[in-house]
């Protein structure tokens, strides 16, 4: 798998050995890393921190003093971040079934203390991967919400008809309008939502 570029990995642990072994392990393959000594101050990071917009994944302890590692999972999943920002558990034997749950519930997965180096490398670029997916198909979304606003409400009404199929004459028919300025409204509507075919147009507003 090709590294993702410019992407950090967010190490949650109260161990301060742990934490400086995993930064320089993921130094070692060249991935950014910040460390945070626990739960709450990771979680004053996210309050003030703006939305997502580099692929990230977090490295959480479950087990901690102050909020567990499981509890600042609830919350993160509670505000739907875990998809921006998958989570990786590191966790004890005793927490492995806690573990295996939270990953039916979400979490990307659960690394077992202790881990091998290559293997934790292998989920953690795999993890950063799927956050740079969902960053990339999220942007996508949010780029044709704004073309959509920069039709206007006849070009809107073309549109949506073109999309069901709808040849030009029916279309000017319904819409009481000409042949031709359907012409002009469909193909002011595949210039600014950037398509050059009904199928495209219909594609780009299946996007998920």
């Amino acid at each position: 798998m090709e590294p993702v570029t410019d992407a950090t990995v967010y190490i949650v642990d109260d161990d301060a050995d742990v934490r400086e072994a995993l930064a320089w392990l993921l130094r070692s393959r060249r991935l950014l890393s910040e460390c945070y000594p626990s739960a709450e101050a990771f979680e004053l990071m996210l309050q003030t921190q703006s939305a997502v917009r580099r692929p990230c994944c977090l490295l959480l302890d479950m087990r901690m003093t102050g909020m567990s590692g499981l509890s600042l999972f609830n919350l993160m999943l509670e505000r739907g971040q875990t998809d921006a920002m998958p989570v990786i558990f590191l966790t004890g034997h005793a927490d492995v079934p806690t573990a295996v749950d939270t990953v039916k519930r979400g979490a990307f997965d659960f690394c077992e203390k202790p881990f091998s180096d290559n293997a934790l490398v292998d989920r953690i670029e795999q993890a950063l991967a799927k956050s740079g997916e969902f960053l990339q198909a999220k942007q996508s979304r949010e780029a044709v919400r704004c073309r959509l606003k920069e039709l206007t409400e006849r070009e809107q009404d073309v549109m949506r008809l073109v999309v069901e199929g709808v040849p030009n004459k029916l279309i000017a028919d319904q819409l009481d309008i000409s042949v031709r300025t359907v012409e002009v409204h469909r193909a002011r509507v595949f210039d600014k939502m950037q398509v050059k075919s009904a199928v495209e147009l219909a594609n780009l507003l299946r996007t998920p």
